[in-house]
């Protein structure tokens, strides 16, 4: 790079200039608690989402609440054999795919166990504190409630430094991928149902994603904050992780650890995944940034969004990085009524790869080659994933040269996979784990054993017409004029007519207006060192955005203009935007 990296980590939404509502650390945090039962609270319960480090939260209120009775949350669960049973057709015994679960928190609860408990806590003339997943249940509605919230992106962190469990059974040890599946399918899914329930009731929220840096925030100023949010454009916070096709291109733009030996991928705007940080003063409260998609639907992502995808947000934008890299996978995404019937998904992972940077010459490897025999490839694959020779990749699937800014559509059910030296801005639906793995080019997941390969799923999704002639007519770099000014203009990029995300990209000197009419936008910048967002009525503060940066424009906030920023004035500069098709 030929100029300083300044890409933001850790983008914030600023709620009080100065701190009012944050408390921190664990004395404080208990003198707070001891404050409100000393003011008449006879009942406290501390709900606390899949993830918590147990020892270390239920140690801090052991030792410091001033309580007569203590009650654990899980001595009301049901047995873990029954657990198990209960949530096996969700997790099944596939090693990375399950279904979405219908389970409830309340589902988990032994209706005899929870009967003792709540006449336990009936009889109590004294201080009772309740606690863990699914405390609120079991404790009448006039406590004083403290929600334990977690980050998705720490939960699987600690996972995989065997630091928690999952819900109901002690499985601390278990092979991460098992336990993110059970999460990801069961445990977040219960959680966030009732986690939406008590989204007004709750008096603070408690913030313990750094392990013993705990922040105790008024609920008020929670749901504040997420009010704000909406009014304004705003990141979500980034993460970034290695894999064994990782590049180096990350590691520059966005100043990472270089001893790190490759990032392979960072979710830059995946609201599901990524966590929000809300400023009180000159303290970050970190919260799932789900939960402004589960507060402020309707202003985050627009009614019409809402109507059709309920309170999801159906568009990610994320990095793959092979820039001294290797190849992704070769892999496919399932077809609509494949993830509805076997994985109980609304709709599927339809997406494109937009190509923020190439090294030199790069490839994409998108579609079949004509006149193949879709017997013989399968049977090619299945060879290759036992070992016994190397997939021909060529013999089947075509390979496209690309260059910086191309962009190319990957409908589900179409054979892809970016080759190396590319570095990708993947747009697409959210429903990110849905990858059907084919070949693996004989390599190791970064644990050093065999990654997951999915070949019986494929096959039954593979589109066998989806040729070179079909990508090239319907695939490769959709790009059309849509309007221009003195110093701006638009262009269509894609997605293809299947898919239900349309990309504007924007070229400019000067300023251009944008009105996300009723529906969320998410942009990235994708040229130029810097570029401001402002409000033509000053709805909201001007918002700097640096190069490679996504952000999100709530549907509430209507128009607003980028122009060239700070180092950026007097050059070109681009902008990629998406938003769906209604």
């Amino acid at each position: 790079m030929s100029f300083k990296a300044n890409y933001d980590k850790f983008p914030h939404v600023l709620v009080e200039h100065e701190n009012l509502s944050c408390i921190l650390g664990w004395d404080a945090v208990i003198k707070q608690v001891n404050e409100e039962i000393a003011s008449g609270k006879k009942l406290v319960v501390i709900e606390c989402y899949q993830g918590v480090l147990d020892e270390e939260v239920r140690a801090h209120f052991r030792k410091g609440v001033k309580f007569d009775v203590w009650i654990d949350a899980e001595d009301g669960f049901k047995s873990e054999a029954d657990i198990l049973q209960m949530t096996y057709p969700d997790v099944t015994d596939d090693r990375i795919f399950g279904y979405i679960t219908r389970l409830n928190i309340e589902d988990y609860l032994d209706e005899h166990k929870i009967s003792r408990l709540k006449e336990k806590i009936a009889v109590s003339d004294g201080v009772v504190v309740v606690y863990g997943t699914g405390a609120s249940l079991i404790a009448p509605k006039n406590g004083l409630l403290i929600y334990a919230d977690m980050a998705r992106w720490e939960i699987q962190l600690r996972m995989r430094k065997k630091e928690v469990h999952n819900i109901g059974i002690k499985n601390s040890d278990e092979e991460f991928s098992i336990q993110y599946k059970r999460a990801f399918f069961v445990d977040w899914r219960a959680c966030d149902r009732l986690k939406k329930k008590l989204f007004n009731k709750i008096d603070y929220w408690l913030d313990t994603n750094k392990a013993n840096e705990p922040k105790l925030i008024k609920g008020s100023a929670i749901l504040a904050g997420m009010q704000k949010a909406v009014t304004r454009p705003f990141r979500v916070v980034p993460f970034f992780d290695p894999g064994p096709w990782g590049g180096q291109w990350m590691k520059e733009v966005c100043d990472l650890d270089r001893s790190v030996v490759n990032y392979a991928w960072c979710f830059d705007c995946v609201p599901e995944e990524n966590s929000l940080l809300l400023r009180f003063g000159d303290i970050d409260v970190e919260i799932p940034s789900i939960n402004v998609v589960f507060y402020q639907t309707d202003a985050l992502i627009g009614p019409k969004v809402h109507s059709r995808f309920g309170d999801e947000f159906p568009i990610r934008f994320d990095f793959l990085d092979t820039i001294k890299g290797g190849n992704l996978s070769l892999q496919v995404h399932p077809l609509t009524e494949y993830i509805q019937e076997k994985f109980g998904m609304h709709y599927t992972q339809d997406e494109s790869y937009y190509f923020l940077d190439v090294d030199g010459e790069a490839d994409v490897y998108l579609g079949l080659k004509e006149n193949i025999d879709p017997e013989e490839m399968l049977a090619d694959l299945r060879a290759a994933e036992r070992g016994e020779k190397l997939f021909d990749d060529e013999k089947f699937v075509k390979k496209w040269p690309v260059k910086k800014h191309d962009h190319v559509s990957i409908p589900s059910g179409t054979v892809h996979c970016s080759g190396a030296g590319g570095m990708v801005l993947e747009i697409s639906a959210t429903p990110y784990i849905f990858t059907f793995k084919l070949w693996d080019w004989g390599r190791l997941g970064m644990d050093g054993k065999p990654r997951p390969i999915n070949i019986e799923h494929g096959k039954n999704v593979i589109q066998w017409d989806r040729t070179e002639t079909w990508v090239e007519d319907n695939a490769l770099n959709l790009v059309e004029d849509i309007a221009f000014g003195d110093d701006w203009y638009e262009e269509r990029t894609g997605l293809n007519e299947l898919e239900f995300i349309e990309t504007r990209r924007h070229w400019f000197t000067g300023e251009v207006l944008h009105n996300t009419d009723g529906i969320v936008n998410v942009l990235n910048l994708v040229e130029g060192r810097e570029v401001i967002v402002e409000s033509p009525t000053n709805a909201f503060e001007p918002y700097v955005i640096h190069y490679a940066e996504t952000f999100i424009v709530p549907a509430a906030v209507g128009e607003y203009t980028i122009r060239p920023h700070g180092e950026s004035e007097g050059t070109e500069c681009a902008t990629l935007k998406a938003y769906v098709r209604v």
